[in-house]
């Protein structure tokens, strides 16, 4: 029969291999998914949908490409998005559709309130700020009927959003 000294022993020999099994094991410690070509994807979806959508060309080192797809939204929109880490490790991505409803522009914005205008990249945007979950977006609504409109949104800095803003280039179909 066992004693309790022996019982101890045991989950002491068991509790001192379980502690080798775990500092055996590598852990991750960042997990990554596989590398995304945003510009191979928007020549796909220029052609396919006749836009010319933007991605960011030479963008400073520490961005990265996280995410490129063509969509159709909860109300039929179908938008160009392609996603970057920007170096501060925050979000931003550039969002584009025609002629958007409001109901897309609320949307996409996470309900931010407006606030007033800035000029980047030789356009005007419309600045959107919801500081309760962290999102800041610009807007930019061409003036002629059926050119894209472009949205640039995440949790990057409004100075951030511009960097991305000024290296946007079409990919015409």
């Amino acid at each position: 029969m066992g004693s309790l000294p022996n019982m101890a022993r045991s989950l002491l020999v068991i509790a001192a291999l379980m502690a080798l099994v775990i500092f055996m094991v590598p852990r991750v410690n960042s997990l990554s998914g596989p590398p995304v070509d945003i510009p191979a994807t928007a020549q796909r979806v220029a052609a396919e949908s006749g836009w010319p959508v933007a991605i960011a060309a030479g963008l400073p080192s520490g961005w990265k490409a996280t995410s490129a797809r063509y969509v159709r939204t909860g109300e039929g929109a179908m938008t160009w998005l392609a996603g970057y880490q920007a170096p501060s490790g925050d979000y931003a991505s550039v969002e584009q559709t025609r002629d958007p409803s409001s109901t897309w522009v609320e949307t996409e914005v996470n309900r931010a309130s407006e606030q007033g205008t800035v000029e980047v990249g030789g356009r005007t945007w419309t600045k959107y700020v919801r500081s309760s979950k962290t999102q800041n977006s610009l807007l930019h609504r061409p003036q002629a009927p059926g050119e894209l409109t472009t949205l640039v949104t995440g949790t990057a800095s409004f100075e951030e959003l511009a960097v991305l803003i000024e290296h946007l280039e079409p990919v015409s179909p």
